[in-house]
Formats: structure tokens, sequence, C-alpha cells
């Protein structure tokens, strides 16, 4: 059955059910790019772009041991992170369709340098240049709830925010 919106004392347009947290999980599992963002230590807002792998529930990247990242982010620290989730099929090559995300809190845990083999997944490590395969691994364990938009949504719906964007707990 659909919900729908009251707006100005009428119904209008039905809204999408929100993903289940399956469906999140599963989107994230397919994912090989994500943008992490913390504030650094002295304040600044920091982001980046890394390739990144979902297994058990967390999600995984490597870092060049004496990158910024390393520097920054210690075991227990909490990073906002942010996937994109490309869609819209061969739709996608023609026309510009914007990816749908899903942003999560995370906690850290930083495995040491050279712990590449044994800390992250294979799928990951597959991807991984081999000088990169001696970095840390961050493993980030999402907390509280995932914020999805445009997953499990039509295109249409995109282009509106609360038909297009869901809380979803993260399990």
């Amino acid at each position: 059955m659909s919900a729908f919106r009251l707006g100005r004392g009428h119904a209008t347009q039905p809204t999408s059910p929100a993903p289940t947290t399956e469906q999140v999980w599963e989107r994230l599992g397919r994912a090989s790019f994500a943008v992490i963002s913390h504030v650094t230590a002295a304040g600044t807002p920091r982001s980046t772009g890394v390739m990144c792998a979902v297994q058990d529930g967390r999600a995984f990247i490597v870092i060049a041991a004496d990158s910024w990242k390393a520097r920054q982010i210690a075991d227990g620290d909490e990073v906002a992170v942010t996937v994109p989730l490309r869609r819209g099929g061969v739709l996608s090559l023609l026309a510009p369709i914007p990816p749908a995300t899903v942003s999560f809190r995370a906690r850290a845990t930083v495995h040491p340098a050279g712990s590449v083999a044994r800390s992250a997944p294979a799928r990951l490590t597959r991807l991984l240049p081999r000088d990169r395969r001696s970095g840390c691994v961050l493993e980030l364990t999402p907390v509280g709830t995932f914020l999805t938009y445009g997953v499990g949504v039509s295109l249409w719906s995109m282009a509106r925010p609360s038909a297009a964007m869901a809380h979803v707990p993260v399990s």
C-alpha cells in the first residue's frame, strides 16, 4: 500500500516506501568509490575520494601510511562517509542523471601499514596497484542510520526531496 503526503488539504503524489536496511547494504556492496570526511586536529574540515569495498557490515579503504588520512584519523574517530551509487543504466550515458547516494557516520578502526592482505576484502585488494598494497586499512563501522537519496525511487522522484530521501537503520 502506498503512503500519501498531504499538502494544502489534499493528497499529493504517492511517496515511495523507504528502502530496507538489506537493500541499502546490497547497493553499498556494489560500490567501489566513497567520499570520507572528518575534522582535522586543527578544526579544519577535510574530505577525499577513496576506493572502498563493503563486507560484513563495514566499509574498508586502503590509505598510504604517510597520507593525511593516516596522520589524522585514529582508532575510534568518527568520520562521515558518502557513497555515490550509479543509476540510470544506458540512459545515464546520454543524459545527466545524478547518482543516488548513501551517507552515514562511521567509527574508524585503523589497521597498521602492511595489513592490507589480512585486513582488507579481496575485492578491494584486487583493485589496488601493487605499490598501494603496503598501506594502512581503515575499517569503517557505520553507526546510527543511513541517509539515502534516490535509493529505491524512480528518477522522476529524485526531483522531490521528500520522496527521494529516507533514513534507514544501519542494522
